[in-house]
């Protein structure tokens, strides 16, 4: 099962490349990677098989995967049919075509995600890929990124389907704590019940519901007929509609039962059925005729397989399989009727069955079994459908017959909208001639008929072949409770019944109320009976639109002083109403440990409130630092270097910073510019601070047990084979909350450069070769090659022999804090925040000519080999079989060096040196080098050197 994912992984990303260097014919050689999971689907068909991947186990995010009969029969759908679409886009396209490279590793993604989806025994798996889905199908629907309607039809898509996803997470993890596990198998093994469990599935429901597109939601589906044909052929007959049938027939086993399962899955599915197969016979688009007929036929599907009864199961997965084979091979029908005449407009369609006849026997193959004739499959599993709704004990005799009238109704539907499409697409309508389109078509090839032929013909081989795919497709029927009709099989004659009657009725009244399709035509509401739920879509985004808008009105007035005070007023209300009304534990203090701490303290609170009355921004900003210094004085004392070895480096560091950024302001505020009044700032001020050392004293009394900080010592020897507790809970125990930490200063160093640079993101700082004037040193000595373009007004000799002396020093000791980090104080954070330190006295002595002479490289490439590193180690560990971002220690003695003891996590910690000093060098190449160029071009300096 990795193999698989790991092939369509691997095959997503070649197939840019493939088809730069093959155009459309690449999509044949991609089509093997489907076509060899295909085989090893079959190869292990009647087989279970468990994959487990720890990977955080205290998430329950585990890999757990399950391969048994169900996900058998679906794999081979997404598998066996994506092969064929992918067959079928190499002769749909043309070289030309545009973002080629890119469709074709979105559909490999897609059948990959897929795969895992069907394959996934964790439900927070299966979410992940489920979402990963979603997303793909944003993608592909939305390919003609160009259009309108398919912007609007990738974004309606998304965010339905991305809802009900939401609201299916929550049900799974509802499930999940009350079940005690988060594994399908182990729910269904022992389904929790109670009020609360059924909440959870009811939440699972709307995300199934949402994403196979049942009424309420099935309106996005016919909007999604945007996208390019090989899409819907794809997921919108095969892969993506079907998954919320899967998730249903996956968990009808252990909660069909439940109470609010029938009455949602068959009420809406009934619903869907009837609905939009009245759509279908007022549409005159052939793909809006089978986008309607699908959502139909999902309805009909996830009826049968939510009743939860053995026979009906057999039914509802011999109609997926058979729905996924003729709706398929049916839209590729209409992508070819498309690609020859231009049009898919019924009306302008006339004599096309007498100039292609093949491309019509193909579609009247596919849609004879869509209606459910004999001896095509779909037949046969309407067949066993009728007999199992008609027997099954699962509902009640009032109950029973109402679905199978419903069931009965929609069907003859079916049988309409499949005559109809047939007779639109291919019949004479009373002319005499084809009709324009018709005239000017071309031929279609030999290998673009042949997909949709081979899925045509599949679905009459597989109803004669009734025996075959009864032993097929009856393992996973066989996991559902059976009633007193649990004989029951798959078979083309299972003589004279009730069964057999209802088909000759459904086929007859289908036929005759084609007949009266001028009659029907007629019967168009001006406005539908239960509304327009594009209307309704649109509706409620307008909604949410004016409500956030309201919303931000209120809360977001452009002003920074009430923006803040909003959320330090309610930092105050919040935890202490909740204090006083829930909380009844003292509070034991002592106000400090040593005289030391007292005296830090005083200086620390002196250079606060003096930073309150300070009009020069400078020298507030230098008195807000000696808060963080006296900070790192603490943590010093209380017996953690590292932390003070941080806190020193970074205040230092935002200390420059705010300085750049203060080189652009007036030196002093302007009392005259002040936004209310000092008073309440004030009181404000002192109830945050007031507010946040109660809850500290509250929370360090709340302690009722030893704090696992205690165990940390032996934990990061043990666990992350490093004695400095700080580095190692950063780059081993906790690594996920760094990589997703250094992936925001990545964003942020982005988002900074962006703001600064407007218009274009410039690489590297300018070298001394790139300035205007030549430079030639004269004989004289030279410290720092950049010193020589600054303006001598400005320039320090002092300061740039100093730091031509201690720069080296400076980087030496960040090599050394980095390799020492695990160890002993320092790390990767600390060696970057150094080196970006001496960076930055490197930018102060030279300027910005010397920041490029000493770094000529570009910021974001730092940035990225940092994020490299980092990621990388966590898939590296994965394809180990470890968990992610586990550690492994290399040990070895060398000559000279002695015995060296390496950590793998070293890796991961050269990715936060290299990230933090990109950070740094992206800082000072945007509000230092930039704003330099910026000034020296409207003061129009030129320095001239002799």
């Amino acid at each position: 099962m990795l193999a698989v994912l790991l092939a369509h992984a691997i095959a997503a990303v070649l197939a840019p490349l493939v088809v730069r260097a093959m155009g459309r014919n690449a999509f044949l050689p991609l089509s093997l990677v489907p076509l060899a999971s295909l085989g090893w689907v079959i190869k292990n068909w009647g087989t279970e098989q468990s994959l487990h991947i720890q990977w955080a186990p205290g998430l329950s995010m585990d890999i757990d995967m399950r391969f048994d009969s169900l996900a058998a029969i679906m794999s081979a759908l997404i598998l066996g049919i994506g092969s064929l679409v992918l067959v079928y886009c190499s002769r749909y396209f043309t070289d030309d075509e545009p973002r080629l490279g890119i469709f074709a590793a979105e559909m490999i993604a897609f059948a990959g995600a897929m795969f895992g989806l069907v394959t996934s025994d964790n439900m927070l798996v299966l979410y992940t890929f489920w979402e990963l889905t979603t997303v793909l199908s944003f993608l592909l629907v939305g390919h003609y990124a160009e259009r309108a309607s398919s912007r609007r039809a990738a974004t309606q898509a998304l965010l339905v389907t991305t809802a009900g996803g939401l609201a299916m997470l929550v049900g799974f993890i509802i499930l999940g704590q009350v079940g005690g596990s988060y594994l399908i198998s182990d729910l269904l093994a022992d389904p929790p019940r109670g009020w609360l469990a059924g909440v959870g599935v009811v939440l699972v429901l709307i995300g199934a519901l949402s994403k196979s597109a049942i009424v309420p939601m099935h309106f996005w589906l016919p909007g999604a007929m945007a996208a390019p044909t090989p899409v819907s052929a794809y997921l919108h007959a095969a892969a993506m509609v079907k998954a919320g049938i899967y998730l249903v027939a996956r968990l009808a086993p252990g909660f069909a039962d439940s109470a609010p399962w029938r009455v949602t899955v068959i009420t809406l599915g009934l619903a869907s059925m009837l609905l939009a197969g009245w759509r279908s016979l007022r549409a005159f688009d052939l793909k809006l005729v089978l986008a309607f007929g699908t959502v139909s036929q999902l309805g009909f599907l996830i009826t049968l397989v939510g009743i939860g009864d053995r026979n009906a199961a057999l039914a509802g997965i011999t109609m997926v399989v058979a729905h996924a084979m003729f709706k398929a091979a049916l839209f590729m029908v209409v992508g070819i009727i498309d690609h020859t005449t231009g049009t898919r407009d019924i009306r302008k369609l006339a004599h096309l069955g007498k100039r292609a006849p093949a491309l019509c026997a193909i579609a009247v193959l596919a849609a004879a079994s869509m209606a459910g004739l004999p001896p095509f499959l779909g037949f046969v599993g309407k067949e066993g459908a009728l007999e199992a709704i008609a027997t099954t004990d699962a509902l009640s005799p009032p109950v029973r017959t109402l679905v199978l009238a419903t069931v009965v109704a929609g069907s003859i539907l079916t049988v309409t909208y499949s005559i109809r499409f047939i007779w639109g697409a291919f019949g004479r309508k009373q002319l005499r001639q084809p009709s324009p389109a018709v005239q000017s078509m071309h031929a279609a090839g030999p290998l673009f008929l042949f997909v949709p032929a081979l899925l045509g013909v599949g679905g009459l081989a597989a109803g004669l072949a009734a025996p075959v795919m009864d032993r097929l497709l009856s393992p996973y029927a066989r996991t559902l409770p059976s009633g007193e009709h649990a004989d029951y099989h798959l078979a083309l004659w299972h003589g004279f019944g009730l069964p057999l009657g209802l088909t000759a009725l459904v086929i007859g009244s289908g036929a005759l109320l084609f007949v009266a399709h001028r009659w029907v035509s007629r019967l168009r509401f001006e406005h539908p009976p239960l509304g327009n739920a594009d209307r309704v879509y649109d509706a409620t985004l307008r909604a949410m639109d004016t409500i956030s808008i309201k919303l931000t009105g209120t809360t977001q007035r452009g002003s920074l002083p009430l923006t803040q005070a909003s959320i330090l007023v309610t930092l105050v209300l919040l935890p202490t109403i909740l204090l006083v009304l829930n909380t009844d534990t003292g509070v034991r203090l002592r106000l400090w440990e040593s005289p030391i701490q007292f005296a830090v303290g005083l200086i620390m609170v002196a250079a606060a409130l003096a930073a309150t009355v300070m009009r020069n921004r400078l020298a507030s900003v230098i008195l807000v630092g000696v808060g963080g210094y006296g900070c790192g004085v603490i943590f010093a004392l209380d017996g953690a270097p590292d932390l003070a070895l941080t806190q020193f480096l970074v205040e230092t560091l935002t200390l420059v910073i705010f300085v750049l950024v203060l080189r652009k302001l007036p030196a002093e505020t302007d009392e005259r510019l002040s936004v209310g009044f000092k008073a309440p700032r004030a009181l404000l001020a002192a109830a945050v601070g007031a507010t946040v050392t109660v809850l500290g004293a509250y929370a360090m009394n709340a302690r009722n047990t030893a704090p696992i900080s205690l165990q940390l010592p032996e934990a990061a020897y043990t666990l992350g084979n490093g004695k400095n507790v700080v580095n190692v809970l950063l780059v081993d125990i906790r690594a996920w909350d760094t990589l997703g930490e250094i992936s925001v200063l990545l964003v942020a160093a982005t988002g900074v450069a962006s703001l600064v640079f407007r218009t274009r993101r410039f690489g590297t700082a300018p070298r001394v070769s790139d300035a205007p004037v030549e430079v030639s040193s004269g004989g004289e000595t030279t410290w720092l090659r950049g010193g020589d373009l600054i303006d001598p007004r400005h320039r320090s000799l002092v300061l740039e022999i100093t730091t031509r002396m201690i720069f080296p020093t400076m980087m030496v000791l960040s090599v050394y804090f980095f390799f020492s980090g695990h160890n002993a104080p320092g790390g990767g954070f600390a060696g970057g925040l150094t080196a970006g330190l001496a960076l930055v006295l490197r930018y102060l002595a030279g300027g910005r000519y010397e920041l490029g002479e000493t770094v000529p490289i570009d910021a974001g490439k730092i940035l990225g080999l940092g994020l490299i590193f980092s990621a990388g180690t966590a898939l590296v560990s994965l394809f180990l079989g470890a968990p992610a971002l586990s550690s492994a220690t290399l040990e070895v003695t060398l000559p000279l060096l002695g015995h060296i003891k390496m950590v793998t996590a070293i890796f991961f910690d050269l990715g936060v040196y290299l990230i933090v000093v990109g950070l740094v060098l992206d800082v000072l190449r945007s509000l230092g080098a930039r704003l330099d160029a910026e000034v020296e071009a409207k003061s129009d300096v030129r320095v001239s050197v002799r």
